[in-house]
């Protein structure tokens, strides 16, 4: 990937989050309703995302917590590889992340299990 791409991916990204902040997804409308959510009733490990999202860049730690929990330590992380790969690229090193299979199945363990707790009676503090 070209200098030029990886700046441009990173700007298309703030540029989303400027129109997340700017369009509330609390108010029914302005964002589609999850497939998974509307056909089965079952919340699906990103429900919550966009309203999490929307606080997260307000600053309201607490409802976006609230929202999607997974999904702010998912911010969090690509917050974290986002300043990683800016700092190499500045350096003229490129950036390789290369995951073992079982890291993958690791974190596709733990959507799972994240989806299925949160919509459990003993879960329902997870759900959005």
């Amino acid at each position: 990937m070209s200098r030029t791409c990886g700046w441009a991916r990173g700007w298309g990204s703030c540029l989303a989050r400027r129109v997340l902040a700017a369009v509330d997804p609390n108010e029914p409308g302005h964002y589609p309703v999850c497939p998974m959510l509307r056909f089965t009733g079952v919340f699906c490990p990103g429900c919550g995302g966009l309203r999490s999202a929307h606080a997260f860049a307000h600053g309201d730690l607490t409802a976006a917590l609230g929202a999607n929990a997974l999904a702010v330590a998912g911010y969090v992380v690509f917050a974290a590889v986002w300043m990683l790969w800016a700092v190499r690229a500045s350096r003229g090193r490129p950036l390789r992340i290369g995951l073992a299979p079982g890291y993958w199945w690791g974190i596709g363990a733990v959507l799972l299990v994240f989806s299925v707790v949160r919509n459990l009676p003993f879960g329902s503090a997870l759900a959005p």
